[in-house]
């Protein structure tokens, strides 16, 4: 719920920011340097988003907002670590380096770009409210000190 969003937004995002960019990578430079294929990381972006809209669609029909899922923003930074990997073909551990930097910091910013595009939490909330709990769920109020006055 909005709550939720609001008070973990700024976490969240710099959390997934890491992990996705360590994800892209991480990936795309171990598969380059064992075979030397170029374009790797572009590749893996590519089937990520394709992924990721795949699960925004099942989301969105189970009844969830169109906002539920957001695709981050993959391809753009893998295409700068491919063309880093071009550059620095001769020197591996530049790849890494220089293609780690321009991917951790090109990612978070597609993303923040991203982000901003979408809807308000705040106004999502009350148009799906959260629905009831069922009976099963519902929290027990504890019991502790009922028979002391």
């Amino acid at each position: 719920d909005y709550i939720f969003y609001t008070d973990w937004a700024w976490t969240s995002f710099v959390v997934f920011s890491i992990s996705q960019s360590t994800m892209l990578v991480v990936g795309a430079i171990y598969y380059m340097l064992f075979t030397g294929v170029p374009g790797t990381a572009t590749y893996y972006a590519t089937i990520m988003t394709i992924y990721t809209w795949v699960a925004k669609g099942a989301w969105f029909a189970l009844g969830y907002p169109y906002d539920f899922v957001v695709v981050p923003v993959w391809i753009p930074s893998a295409m700068l670590l491919d063309l880093a990997y071009r550059a620095t073909r001769r020197n591996k551990h530049a790849a890494i380096l220089i293609g780690g930097v321009l991917v951790g910091m090109s990612l978070p910013l597609f993303n923040m770009i991203n982000l901003l595009l979408v809807a308000d939490p705040l106004e999502m909330a009350f148009k799906y409210p959260r629905p009831t709990l069922p009976p099963y769920m519902t929290p027990i109020e504890p019991q502790v000190g009922k028979f002391y006055n």
